[in-house]
């Protein structure tokens, strides 16, 4: 098992199941604790009842990432879009003790390559405009920020920036990094 540089064993990467609807809860729930008026509103989130079902039906994929003692510490999922040829990123969160160590890389990896099997183009997220490490991790791994913002009208009343990246080029066929 590879270790980090913290000597804790590196989380474990798993397909989601639907199983994981409530550790999922915890951790999201975990994560927008850090940030001021950002509450956890359970009647928000009704994908977490069947998670990996609700992103299998959209051509998708669910992964979760567990701690040495089980525990699910991140997770991430990618779905198909109305548009052809673009997926989008679900779900991307990480328990802070999880952070800085490439789990979230190794999660983008399994969506990048699952996004492409099924055709992908180009890869869209959203996220909270409070969530500045995410957008820097986001920037790092090839995604580019589009104009604007998106009220989601939630409890937290979420702002949210919108994310890019292109997968294939389009004339030539080749495949960005």
């Amino acid at each position: 098992m590879v270790t980090s540089r913290m000597s804790e064993p590196m989380p474990a990467i798993r397909p989601g199941a639907d199983a994981d609807g409530p550790a999922l809860r915890a951790l999201i729930a975990g994560v927008f604790a850090e940030y001021e008026g950002c509450p956890f509103v359970d009647a928000e989130f009704p994908e977490l009842d069947a998670p990996a079902t609700h992103y299998g039906r959209k051509a998708g994929r669910l992964w979760v990432a567990e701690d040495a003692a089980g525990r699910v510490v991140g997770s991430l999922a990618v779905a198909a879009t109305h548009r052809a040829g673009v997926f989008e990123l679900f779900k991307v969160y990480l328990a802070a003790p999880a952070r800085g160590r490439g789990t979230a890389a190794r999660l983008l990896g399994l969506a990048l390559d699952h996004a492409r099997a099924q055709g992908a183009t180009r890869l869209v997220l959203w996220s909270d405009t409070r969530f500045a490490d995410g957008h820097r991790f986001y920037v790092r791994h090839g995604f580019h920020r589009f104009p604007g913002t998106r009220a989601l009208h939630d409890a937290a009343t979420t702002l949210e920036f919108g994310f890019a990246r292109v997968l294939t080029d389009r004339l030539t066929g080749a495949t960005a990094p």
